[in-house]
């Protein structure tokens, strides 16, 4: 503890050059452990100097990297999560004062800054940061305040490669906007009709090059299909969801002429070399989406007009995950049935008895193969209640050895 008192004098912004990039290094090497982060909470002073320290100028650009992945592995850990964002809601700094001890603010000011160095450490640190659902609300509204506009955080994700000049990928927006879209203010931004902004996103569902991009985008669009009131206009033609969601999980399989021409236009005459979704987390996020879908008579028959039980009947053949399995079963079982099997408007209505919420909850991928009988013969409306908005696969880097 004396060492890290005697260690801060040294990470003033105005500390000579080499001094600093020692003091810095050196408590960058802490954050490698479970124990040294442990102790850096202990001193929420280093924390705001290295919040500063990402925002020195050029001539010290490896400081700032070091600063921020110091901030990487800090983050990783709710505690550490915590701390950085008491300390963004504690800043007395002007919304447009720099440098600033909010980290929110530098982070989503860096990643739309188009020449800035640190935009995909900035990804990670929010990417971090929001995957503690005990903090969305307060993070989204430290957002909020500093009037962050989503078309333009959503346009620099998207077209990252030409946005950023110094060739920020910005992966990990993907997932911080998964874990940002369980907040309804953020599913309502993402929405917004007057702004389409969730026509950048669809594209990346198939997006081959980086797992932890599709995943989140997957997540963002399984979190925004919570929200029945917007499943017409997301099934309408000015969407069609239904569509992205169904290609990752379509197949070369060839239909007859007469299923094909029921399907939207861009699943007909799949070519040979199709392939699924290979990653078994995405795949039953998009399953999740579906089945959320299901929820009113009015989506249902879109959806069955629009052909979508013969891609989910052979990737159901295909599926060799049970838990994935399960998921299947639950979309095709509400499709296959009649409105007048199902005799209600919206499943959304239906209270779920707490003996099978209990039970959806309890279930893990060690019990799956004992239950998979037991819950597939359980009332199907349950099954659509049971899912409720949370956390997605791949939702921060937690700790990287630098």
């Amino acid at each position: 503890m004396e060492s890290l008192k005697e260690i801060t004098q040294f990470l003033n912004l105005d500390t000579r050059l080499d001094l600093q990039a020692v003091a810095v290094e050196n408590i960058l090497g802490l954050t490698n452990t479970s124990k040294g982060r442990e102790m850096l909470l202990s001193c929420p002073e280093i924390l705001k100097q290295f919040i500063l320290l990402c925002q020195v100028d050029s001539q010290r650009l490896a400081v700032a990297r070091d600063a921020a992945r110091a901030l990487i592995n800090i983050s990783g850990d709710e505690a550490g999560a915590k701390a950085l964002l008491l300390i963004s809601e504690a800043s007395k700094c002007h919304l447009n004062q720099r440098p600033t001890d909010n980290l929110i603010h530098v982070c989503f000011s860096f990643i739309l800054d188009k020449d800035n160095s640190l935009a995909d450490q900035c990804s990670m640190i929010l990417s971090n940061m929001t995957r503690f659902a005990s903090l969305v609300d307060r993070i989204v509204g430290l957002i909020e305040k500093a009037d962050c506009k989503w078309d333009q955080i959503v346009y620099a994700f998207a077209y990252a490669d030409k946005y950023n000049t110094k060739g920020a990928k910005l992966h990990y927006l993907g997932p911080m906007l998964s874990n940002l879209s369980q907040s309804e203010i953020v599913r309502r931004r993402l929405t917004d009709r007057d702004h389409l902004i969730i026509h950048k996103l669809l594209p990346f569902v198939e997006y081959k090059d980086s797992l932890v991009r599709r995943g989140g985008i997957v997540g963002t669009l399984k979190n925004i299909c919570f929200d029945v009131d917007n499943h017409l206009w997301l099934l309408s033609d000015q969407v069609d969801i239904l569509s992205h969601l169904l290609l990752p999980l379509a197949g070369p399989e060839e239909f007859d002429d007469e299923d094909n021409e029921k399907l939207p236009i861009d699943l007909q005459y799949l070519p040979a070399t199709k392939e699924r979704e290979p990653d078994p987390d995405i795949r039953i996020m998009i399953l999740e989406a579906l089945c959320q879908l299901c929820a009113t008579r009015e989506a249902r028959e879109i959806m069955r007009e629009k052909n979508a039980y013969v891609i989910l009947r052979e990737y159901h053949k295909w599926e060799k995950d049970k838990a994935a399995l399960i998921a299947c079963e639950n979309v095709i079982d509400i499709l296959i049935r009649t409105e007048e099997e199902i005799g209600v408007d919206n499943l959304k209505i239906i209270d779920v008895p707490t003996k099978y919420s209990k039970k959806f909850q309890e279930i893990d991928e060690e019990l799956l193969k004992d239950l998979c009988n037991q819950l597939h013969n359980l009332p199907w409306v349950q099954l659509l209640q049971a899912i409720e908005p949370k956390k997605n696969f791949l939702l921060g880097l937690d700790h990287v050895d630098f």
